[in-house]
C-alpha cells in the first residue's frame, strides 16, 4: 500500500525551507497558516520519496516530493530534474503519470534538487497481495493472472508512445544503445564494487561479447516492475499510474523486458530474491517468465528469440544497482538496514544471469 513511516534519521526534510520555497514558486499550494508536515514511503531502493501534506480550507492536499538519495554522485540514475522533465512530455499524452507539479534545481533550498507531483492514492504490489484478495483463495490466481496481463499490455502500449516529437524524440541516443548499456554497467560495477563476485565478471564479457542487433527505438522506462505500479484498489488490472522515471530515455525495447524479467521473481527461485520485496510475482496465476516473454511478443508484435540475451542484461543491471546501493551502505551514507544484505543478493543475481548463459533460455 502507500503507507508512508516517519521520516528515517539522516533523511529528513527541512520543512521550513520547503514551505519558504513553495511560497515562493507555488504559493497556491501552501495557504498562510495551512501545516505542512512530511513522512516518508519506507520502500524503493534508489531516489527518496516523501509524501508532504498540507491543510487547506478544503481539507488536506497531498503531493509527493523526490530527491537523490544522500552520496551518490550526479548522473542520469538520481536526475530527479530529468524525472520531472518526463512527466511533463508525457502527462499530456494521457500515459497513466503522476501530475508533475514543481521543480527545484537548487540544492541550497533542501540539500538537493528535487521536484513535486500529486500523490496517486492506490494499491502497490510488493512482497504479498493486500489482505483482501488473499482472503479469496479461488479468485486470487484468476485476478492474478489478468494483472500479469495487464503488465504486459502496459508495457506494450508505453513502447508504442510516439517518440517522433520533442522533448521525447531529444530524450537518448537510441544508436548503439544496448552496447551501450552493457558497457555502461560494466563501468558502474568496477566503480562500485566491493566484493568479488566471479559470476558477475563473466556475465560481463559474455554480455560484450554476445550483443545483439538492436531493436527499433521506442520510449524505455528502464525500471518496470509491480512496485512502481499505481493500481485501482477496486479493480487490480487497471493502472492508475506508472511511477520511477528517473532512468527513462529512447532505447531498445527489448533491456526494459529483460530488466522486467529480472525483477520476477518465481516460486522455484533463490528464496534471497523476496528481499527485493517483490514475491508477489510468484504467487500461484501470475505469469512465468517465459509466458511473460510469449505475451510481450504478441501483444508488441516483437522479435523476442534474443530474449535471454535480455534477461541476463536484466540481471545484471540489476545487480550493479544492488552493489551501488550496498556500497553506500558500507561507506556508512545510508543508514537503512535493508540493504546490509544487499551484497549476497548480488552475488545470487551473478549466479542467475550465469545460469542463463549457460542454458541459453529463460
Amino acid at each position: 500500500m502507500n503507507d508512508t513511516i516517519a521520516v528515517r534519521v539522516g533523511e529528513e526534510i527541512d520543512t521550513v525551507a520547503l514551505r519558504r520555497w513553495l511560497a515562493l514558486v507555488r504559493p497556491d499550494l501552501v495557504p498562510a497558516g495551512g501545516a505542512l508536515k512530511v513522512t516518508q514511503f519506507p520502500s524503493g531502493f534508489s531516489n527518496l520519496t516523501y509524501l508532504v501534506r498540507v491543510e487547506h480550507e478544503d481539507g488536506v492536499r497531498s503531493y509527493v516530493l523526490r530527491r537523490p538519495p544522500h552520496g551518490v554522485q550526479p548522473g542520469i540514475a538520481h536526475d530527479v530534474g530529468r524525472e520531472h522533465d518526463v512527466l511533463v512530455a508525457l502527462f499530456p499524452l494521457n500515459v497513466p503519470v503522476p501530475r508533475p507539479i514543481a521543480r527545484c534545481d537548487d540544492p541550497a533550498v533542501i540539500g538537493a534538487p528535487f521536484y513535486l507531483m500529486e500523490h496517486v492514492s492506490g494499491l502497490i504490489l510488493r512482497g504479498k497481495p493486500p489482505v483482501d484478495l488473499a482472503a479469496n483463495v479461488e479468485e486470487m490466481p484468476v485476478i492474478l493472472a489478468a494483472l500479469s496481463q495487464t503488465f504486459v499490455s502496459t508495457l506494450a502500449q508505453l513502447h508504442a508512445v510516439d517518440i517522433s516529437h520533442a522533448p521525447l524524440s531529444s530524450l537518448g541516443k537510441p544508436d548503439g544503445y544496448t552496447r551501450r548499456q552493457v558497457a555502461g554497467w560494466t563501468r558502474r560495477w568496477h566503480a562500485a564494487r566491493t566484493q568479488e563476485v566471479p559470476h558477475i565478471t563473466m556475465v560481463a564479457h559474455w554480455l560484450d561479447a554476445h550483443c545483439p542487433p538492436q531493436h527499433a527505438a521506442c520510449l524505455v522506462h528502464n525500471d518496470f516492475k509491480f512496485d512502481n505500479l499505481v493500481l485501482d484498489r477496486n479493480d487490480f488490472t487497471r493502472v492508475l499510474a506508472i511511477l520511477d522515471w528517473e532512468m527513462a530515455t529512447i532505447g531498445d525495447p527489448m533491456t526494459d523486458l529483460g530488466t522486467s524479467l529480472a525483477y520476477w521473481v518465481e516460486a522455484g527461485d533463490d528464496p534471497i530474491f523476496r528481499s527485493l520485496g517483490l514475491g508477489v510475482t510468484a504467487l500461484p496465476g501470475v505469469a512465468t517468465r517465459a509466458e511473460l516473454v510469449h505475451a510481450y511478443a504478441a501483444a508488441s508484435g516483437r522479435d523476442v528469440s534474443d530474449a535471454p540475451f535480455y534477461y541476463a542484461l536484466g540481471l545484471f543491471k540489476v545487480a550493479v544497482i544492488a552493489q551501488q546501493i550496498f556500497a553506500r551502505f558500507e561507506q556508512g551514507l545510508t543508514r537503512d538496514p535493508r540493504f546490509g544484505a544487499l551484497g549476497t543478493v548480488v552475488q545470487a543475481l551473478g549466479s542467475a544471469a550465469a545460469k542463463v548463459i549457460e542454458r541459453g533460455s529463460i
